[in-house]
């Protein structure tokens, strides 16, 4: 039966609940989301009939500040995952320390099987149906899986239109024209590498050295892959939607980003050294670091077992059950939760958003600058707590995270 991802994130705070002896009044405030907005989204195709999807805009917190978080389109698309996408957003967001709450969106569609005019009225019409709960002091999405630039640049567009003026702070992820910012793109994979780098530092390891796996070859495990692969390191394995593929002298990571960039998947690629592996036998392979990048409850207690690696770095949202988790945990691995490993994109993000705000734009060496910055203080942290307590890294990571949350629930105090 497949985990049920809001039930998974309810969870991991229990967890955390219990190592901090939360007050319960706030652990039942935590598990709780503040809204969720499910909208019908008709639309007329380019046959002439009408279609109606289903599209959803959850936040979890916005005690803090503006909720922050993606924007999906996937046929996987539901409430409850929206949910547990949405309150993770708020853990990562308060781990960093950014004044930002935590949410999430999506419409269950495949975005393939559309024009590009049908995805552009999708996309409008959908703003539309949400426009009274997001904006730059409410709550402010970006892209996520099979959304892009382009589909920031409608919402914004769409938003702009509605309120008579120009407001590029509604969403990040934008086009650079139109406010987006420099580095955006590449920041999960950029945050990925400094939290690999402070950890393996930590572990005394080699960076060169090092053998790596990649589930998942989009933006975020590409760039990762991209970045490890020009340190010297050795990528065995990497994966898409179509098939995996393995070589165990190293694959060549530039060609297959230019394979990829065409628009072709990796069972398409002709190398006669190259294995096709399945999804199951790439999380299994023999490893220094895997780096989940793809889609939640990837490691769960049916594989944990077999998981051989020194290192998960977890590039997506989700990507390991918390039964999971404590089997890791007993077999010595170090699991860097997704909270921190892949909080580099919402790091940049609000950068974006500051840029847009003040209308002073960045440069790229002052954005990784800050962006390394934010996140080691981040990790040195969650080490810390977790060597202290001898935890998880991923508990010890809740712990901040929910001791920032649970101080602002305290000071503002329940409404009325």
């Amino acid at each position: 039966m497949a985990v049920n991802p809001f039930e998974m994130a309810k969870k991991q705070i229990e967890i955390v609940a219990e190592e901090m002896n939360l007050n319960p009044n706030i652990r039942q405030f935590l598990k709780r989301i503040e809204r969720s907005l499910i909208v019908s989204i008709p639309i007329m195709m380019d046959d002439g009939t009408v279609k109606i999807f289903e599209g959803y805009r959850v936040h979890h917190s916005t005690i803090r500040g503006p909720g922050k978080g993606g924007l999906r389109y996937s046929l996987g698309v539901n409430l409850d995952e929206v949910k547990a996408l949405a309150t993770w957003m708020t853990w990562k967001t308060s781990l960093l320390n950014l004044p930002l709450g935590g949410a999430k969106g999506g419409i269950c569609v495949d975005p393939f099987k559309l024009s590009k005019k049908e995805l552009e009225k999708l996309t409008r019409r959908f703003t539309a149906e949400i426009i009274n709960i997001i904006g730059p002091d409410i709550d402010i999405p970006a892209p996520d899986i099979n959304t892009n630039a382009q589909i920031m640049a409608w919402i914004m567009d769409t938003y702009s239109m509605q309120k008579g003026r120009s407001i590029p702070g509604v969403v990040t992820g934008k086009p650079i024209e139109i406010g987006g910012s420099v580095g955006r793109e590449t920041a999960t994979g950029m945050g990925l590498y400094f939290v690999l780098q402070a950890l393996i530092d930590k572990l005394s390891l080699d960076l060169k050295s090092l053998k790596i796996v990649v589930q998942g070859f989009g933006n975020v495990g590409g760039t990762i892959a991209d970045l490890l692969y020009k340190q010297g390191c050795k990528v065995i394995a990497v994966s898409d939607i179509s098939t995996g593929i393995y070589y165990e002298d190293g694959l060549d990571i530039k060609k297959l980003i230019e394979w990829a960039k065409q628009g072709n998947l990796l069972k398409d690629y002709k190398n006669n050294k190259y294995k096709f592996i399945g999804n199951d036998d790439l999380l299994k392979s023999k490893c220094d670091v895997l780096i989940p990048a793809a889609i939640e409850n990837q490691i769960t207690e049916k594989n944990a077992e077999k998981i051989d690696c020194k290192i998960v770095l977890e590039g997506a949202n989700g990507p390991t059950t918390p039964e999971a988790d404590t089997i890791l945990f007993k077999k010595g691995i170090h699991v860097v939760p997704d909270i921190l490993a892949n909080s580099g994109g919402v790091c940049v993000s609000y950068f974006e958003y500051l840029q847009d705000i003040h209308s002073y734009f960045w440069k790229l060496e002052r954005i990784n600058e800050e962006l390394k910055g934010i996140i080691i203080e981040a990790f040195e942290e969650t080490y810390k707590i977790s060597k202290e307590r001898k935890i998880s890294l991923r508990t010890a990571a809740y712990i901040i995270a929910v001791s920032r949350i649970s101080k602002a629930i305290e000071l503002r105090g329940i409404f009325p």
